[in-house]
């Protein structure tokens, strides 16, 4: 029997929980590109005698599989090849001002708040904004080979061949992604279908897995629907899918209030559409039981439903409505953007904190000589990206995955001779990046931090005296990033979560107004307001999450408040539900209970806007039993309950 650690040895649970592994599957097709590219360009340079030239494209290469998240084809166009067109700017500007002193400082200083409020935008802006500061950092550190031009042109390069590798599959796998998305969804909800009358955890936990899904695959249908010119019959297939398991998700919160289990026919079913979703083939029809109840009978008519649009061959695309709305187009979106960047207060609050980091490490290095001084700027850019977590952390977990990166790099840089060895290295350690990425933050600078130093001294020729510059420089970044960009900007987590949540519930309470009130609205406005607010919801489950790997007191307040989250996510489950039963023959309820639980959520939302702590409230609702409301009255109650102190 394992022994137990003293209390007084025990690691605190923030810290534990920063350090856990995120489970993730290995994404074996980006694994290959990123070796061969990676390895390919310091081949070829190693070829013509030319190996600088062969690690900056391969440096490139790096930005590149960094950018390469998208698992759409049309996506993944802008996700890699933006940031590289970034790159090349920043490269150019960094090198211009190399060895300009004052003038360097400042300018590099410009382009972090530059970065900082591009990067407030979108995931592609925040990658553009992220390899525009590392690559213009890197052109004013290092001197560059060759004529102005040629490091941008091969840096761009670089990050080209991980999206040429990308789309080689592109006309064997057209669509692909797009329905394993959707199947993917479909799977999802027969998990959440088989976790109904069971565990309120389970359950919970499964909802949030439908959320998460559903997001993903409107963002990817979506995405790559605002890039097809015109309307493309298979798209709006799948759009029409995905709102077509929409009504099987809101029967499941009803039939989860009966406590009753759903017969293992019916989430076997989902399971059988969602087969039939990704592999493009119309469905053979499953027998389902006989229902004998309201909640049964709209489980079933909502799967007869979803089973009848997964069969049909053709669907008209001008009849189908997205859910979330029609993406506007291109040059509609740029202008909200760059309109949302220049007036946004986050947006400047961002770029300055970043720029003042930035400029403080510039300032710091021209006054004391550090040797290879562009990493403490690096270091600080990777720690205060904006949609990365918690500085805190990611102060933390990169200096824990710096000091691991370092180990693997003493072993390479002491054992492998330079020259063609250095191909074979790069083909073993380049993998490691995207296979480690999505299990964290310090895993992803564990597996980039040899990386780079084994680029870096094919251009500096240093070997193992690279690396105690390279730990000194990281720890003088994360000690920046901590002081400058977290403990001087004291915006707590209710600053940037409660707010959003009090948000959440105000919006829960329109949510119930729309589906029981004097002016309901119709059945695909509610189904997008419902969308929204289980996106909003998901959002802000991450931040808690987020700001609950920070140290007391933000991850105690966080954990405080934690539990609200979840009520307000069954808050808008119970309205679903009531909807739903109504629409199958129950009684809708009166006036007065419509207006008692709307009063009771703004009240509940106007008390966790303005409070740092739990609060006191009082409730004071009441109703008949057989209400299709007394499900939601009940978790109403509940969640005032938990916003009173205990």
């Amino acid at each position: 029997m394992p022994r137990e650690l003293p209390i007084g040895l025990t690691p605190p649970d923030w810290l534990v929980r920063n350090l856990r592994a995120q489970p993730a599957p290995v994404n074996r097709p980006a694994v290959v590109r990123a070796a061969i590219a990676l390895a390919l360009p310091l081949a070829i340079g190693l070829a013509f005698g030319r190996p600088s030239y062969g690690a900056l494209a391969s440096m490139g290469a790096l930005n590149g599989v960094i950018s390469d998240t998208a698992a759409a084809y049309r996506v993944r166009i802008p996700t890699i090849a933006l940031p590289q067109l970034f790159g090349a700017v920043g490269v150019t500007l960094g090198a211009l001002v190399h060895g300009h002193g004052w003038v360097a400082v400042a300018a590099v200083t410009g382009v972090a708040l530059v970065s900082g409020m591009i990067s407030t935008i979108g995931a592609v802006a925040s990658a553009s904004g992220l390899v525009l500061l590392l690559t213009c950092v890197v052109g004013a550190g290092l001197p560059m080979p060759g004529e102005w031009w040629l490091a941008p042109l091969l840096l761009s390069g670089g990050g080209l061949l991980v999206l040429v590798l990308a789309l080689l599959a592109w006309p064997l796998r057209s669509g692909v992604p797009e329905r394993a998305a959707v199947a993917d969804t479909y799977r999802t909800v027969a998990d959440l279908l088989t976790a109904v009358g069971g565990g309120a955890q389970a359950y919970d936990d499964a909802r949030h897995a439908v959320t998460q899904s559903l997001n993903q695959s409107y963002d990817t249908v979506l995405a790559h629907r605002a890039t097809h010119h015109g309307r493309s019959p298979e798209l709006a297939r799948l759009v029409a899918q995905l709102n077509a398991i929409t009504p099987v998700v809101e029967a499941a919160p009803a039939a989860h209030l009966t406590g009753a289990p759903l017969p293992p026919e019916v989430p076997e079913a989902v399971r059988h559409l969602a087969s039939a979703v990704e592999t493009g083939t119309g469905p053979t029809v499953q027998k389902l039981p006989a229902p004998t109840t309201e909640t049964a009978r709209a489980v079933d008519h909502a799967l007869r439903h979803a089973a009848e649009v997964v069969t049909t061959p053709d669907v008209d695309p001008r009849g189908i409505d997205d859910r979330l709305g029609r993406p506007a187009a291109l040059s509609i979106r740029t202008a909200r953007a760059l309109r949302g960047v220049t007036l946004s207060a986050a947006s400047w609050r961002y770029g300055l904190r970043l720029a003042l980091c930035i400029g403080l490490a510039q300032t710091l290095v021209s006054i004391v000589p550090v040797p290879r001084s562009y990493w403490v700027a690096l270091t600080i850019t990777f720690v205060l990206k904006p949609d990365f977590g918690s500085v805190f952390s990611r102060a933390l977990l990169r200096a824990l995955g710096t000091v691991a990166g370092l180990v693997v790099a003493a072993a390479v840089l002491s054992e492998v001779p330079r020259g063609w060895w250095d191909v074979p290295a790069l083909l073993l350690l380049a993998p490691l990046v995207p296979a480690l990425t999505p299990r964290g933050y310090g895993y992803q600078t564990a597996a980039i931090t040899p990386v780079i130093l084994l680029v870096s001294d094919i251009l500096n020729r240093e070997g193992t005296g690279l690396l105690l510059p390279r730990l000194v420089d990281s720890l003088m970044g994360c000690a920046i990033a901590l002081v400058a960009g977290y403990l001087l900007w004291p915006e707590s987590w209710h600053t940037r979560v409660g707010d959003r949540l009090a948000d959440a519930v105000d919006g829960t309470a329109h949510y119930v107004e729309s589906a029981f009130g004097p002016n309901a609205v119709d059945p695909p406005a509610r189904a997008r307001m419902r969308r929204r607010l289980y996106r909003d919801l998901s959002a802000i489950r991450t931040e808690f999450q987020r700001a609950l790997t920070e140290p007391p007191p933000t991850g105690r307040r966080a954990a405080a408040w934690w539990p609200l989250v979840v009520a307000v996510e069954r808050i808008v489950d119970a309205t679903t539900a009531g909807r739903v039963r109504v629409r199958h023959g129950a009684a809708p309820p009166s006036a007065a209970e419509v207006t008692q639980v709307v009063r009771q959520l703004r009240e509940l939302a106007e008390g966790v806007r303005k409070a740092e702590t739990p609060y006191a409230v009082r409730t004071d609702l009441t109703g008949p039993a057989e209400s299709v409301l007394e499900p939601l009255r009940q978790e109403v109650a509940a969640a005032r309950a938990i916003a009173s102190p205990h």
